[in-house]
């Protein structure tokens, strides 16, 4: 029976009901629990992307590394903790994003771009995501309740409409409109070098697309890391 149960085949597995980021045409990047880390020292250098793009999240600075610990980076605001891909990703139409992080303090952007200005989305207080795409007037989405910590994150656009969604809930408060091109070349900071981003981060997804079976697998999967 065990030699049965290693056996199986990830197209067996998926029959099973599995689901993996690789199943959808439209990942642009997947930064993998625990997976293509490459470390100097305790640091990390790089976060090798999980799909076919080969879009490597990179920190050639040994003091603006984030350090790792058992699938889990750490990024420290005052040292500039970031990674970023010398190949752009640009989120023209619809999008989804997944995160699962642990914010330990507010104003810390934590995906977006450090080659052009205002493109990210950051924690701006404890119960409030505020982001720019495009240069647009900085727009927010809200909590429902309580305060942000260690949460399954999924931000999404469809047909223009921002939803965030928290541990697998779509958030109410406010789902803004937004149009333009987001673009995303870092995590856990932002152009030039600004509001760092200050927690850990276990994995983040990037499509560019959106419906509601792709937000329940993201935020699943994000579930149970």
């Amino acid at each position: 029976m065990l030699a049965l149960k290693l056996g199986l085949s990830l197209v067996s597995n998926r029959k099973l009901g599995s689901w993996s980021p690789t199943d959808e045409a439209s990942l642009e990047a997947w930064y993998k629990n625990g997976v293509g880390i490459t470390l100097n020292g305790s640091d990390v250098s790089q976060w090798a992307d999980s799909s076919s793009n080969s879009r490597n999240m990179v920190q050639a600075t040994a003091t603006e590394q984030p350090s790792y610990s058992g699938g889990t980076l750490t990024f420290v605001s005052a040292d500039s903790n970031s990674l970023q891909t010398t190949s752009q990703m640009s989120l023209t139409g619809d999008f989804t994003l997944g995160l699962r992080m642990n914010t330990s303090t507010t104003n810390g952007a934590f995906i977006g771009d450090n080659t052009s200005a205002n493109e990210y989305f950051k924690y701006s207080a404890s119960n409030k995501i505020s982001f720019k795409i495009g240069g647009s007037v900085t727009t927010h989405v809200f909590k429902d309740s309580g305060s942000f910590g260690d949460n399954s994150i999924v931000i999404t656009r469809a047909s223009n409409v921002i939803t965030l969604y928290v541990d697998g809930v779509a958030q109410t408060t406010n789902t803004p409109t937004l149009a333009g091109t987001f673009l995303v070349d870092v995590l856990g900071i932002r152009r030039t070098d600004l509001n760092g981003y200050d927690g850990t981060m276990k994995e983040v997804q990037i499509y560019s697309s959106s419906n509601a079976t792709l937000i329940t697998n993201v935020s699943n999967r994000l579930a149970t890391l």
